[in-house]
């Protein structure tokens, strides 16, 4: 069936991207080539993926009357109906509550993780553990919450964008995921209760569409603490409510908070001869706790969700140092499929500005500039 599919065009070829959903003469074609296989199988298959050609029926018992008495699909043809069904879902909405384009595919978050984001062992070994074991879990008593600390252009944003095009097809375009700018979606602190109406409002609608949902805040040290407050409830434990059972969100803050803290102790490293692979998450997570949790007006801290046990882990982001910006130059020349040398490489790391002052060690801006950068030696 998925030979027959694929000769007819309908599936494309290996590595091209999505067509649209089948219209009415894709649909015929199928049916032509299908309907002389049985005209019972074309039945189920009309029903069961276009949702064409079922009578009404309360269970299942019912629905395999509609068949006809007594037939079956053979186990073959069954796995390859639910193969194309699977198939045919990935194109676009094919059930009532959200969007079906979940793919959730952790193997391919580690594996890019581990090739794309560099000089970040911590944060790629516990973004990947806890998306990993919040989905795996059968029924999780909360949202699972991570909070991105470090400077500018350390990767969070990075990390983010990740995570969202590796749990669902279409990335940050999907419906099921949510990402709110602080400058950006809530300029005005005279507009906060305003703000505040619209933000619970489009979670509840995301989590009323979705079984599965993902809400990215950047630059959330600038949310104000009300703001924070208003998330809160989404992000606190289900109870006896049985959202678990329903749906599964996942919270992701970026914030510029703790940078520094996390560059004193990387530099403390540093100067001791120490790998910067030694530095451990039970440090710097403590360290981070300490800061963050020091009473400031309108700060991240002063939404309680600390106290409250709300975030499940802190996760830092290190500075970068000369090589780690080289290994960015050498993967924004091969995204725009340019040719670069070691020279050429170590033109765009010297571009960039080095801190502190007497050992120049870690990038000032991390790797954010570095895609514009390599705009200087285009041909």
């Amino acid at each position: 069936l998925l030979l027959l599919l694929w000769g007819s065009g309908g599936l494309g070829s290996p590595g091209a991207p999505p067509r649209p959903l089948w219209g009415r003469d894709r649909y015929e074609a199928v049916k032509k080539h299908l309907g002389a296989l049985s005209r019972q199988y074309w039945r189920y298959l009309a029903c069961e993926v276009w949702q064409e050609g079922c009578e009404e029926k309360e269970g299942k018992d019912e629905h395999k009357s509609v068949l006809s008495p007594g037939w079956s699909l053979p186990l073959v043809g069954q796995d390859y109906l639910d193969i194309l069904s699977a198939w045919y879902c990935s194109f676009g909405k094919c059930c009532e509550t959200g969007d079906c384009r979940i793919i959730n595919n952790i193997t391919g978050l580690e594996a890019d993780l581990g090739e794309q984001l560099h000089g970040q062992h911590l944060a790629r070994e516990v973004v990947v553990q806890a998306v990993r074991g919040f989905l795996q879990s059968p029924q999780p008593e909360k949202a699972l919450v991570l909070s991105f600390h470090g400077w500018s252009g350390t990767g969070k944003n990075f990390v983010a964008r990740m995570v969202a095009s590796h749990l669902f097809r279409d990335g940050l375009k999907s419906k099921c995921v949510r990402l709110f700018i602080s400058l950006f979606h809530f300029p005005h602190h005279k507009y906060v209760d305003s703000y505040k109406a619209q933000l619970q409002r489009q979670i509840s609608e995301t989590l009323q569409l979705c079984k599965q949902s993902l809400f990215i805040f950047d630059e959330a040290e600038k949310l104000h603490s009300s703001l924070l407050d208003a998330i809160r409830p989404f992000m606190a434990h289900y109870g006896n409510k049985g959202q678990a059972d329903r749906q599964r969100s996942i919270f992701l803050f970026l914030s510029n908070l703790g940078g520094n803290t996390i560059n004193e102790v990387a530099l403390d490293f540093w100067r001791a001869g120490r790998a910067r692979e030694e530095i451990s998450m039970e440090l710097l997570e403590q360290r981070l706790r300490l800061e963050l949790q020091e009473p400031a007006e309108n700060s991240y801290a002063h939404s309680h969700l600390l106290r409250e046990n709300l975030i499940d882990s802190l996760v830092p982001f290190l500075p970068l140092e000369y090589h780690h910006v080289k290994l960015c130059a050498r993967d924004a020349f091969l995204a725009r499929g340019l040719p670069y040398t070691e020279a050429t490489l170590d033109e765009v790391a010297r571009m960039m500005v080095f801190v502190p002052k007497e050992e120049k060690l870690f990038s000032a801006q991390g790797c954010k500039s570095v895609p514009q950068r390599i705009n200087y030696f285009l041909p």
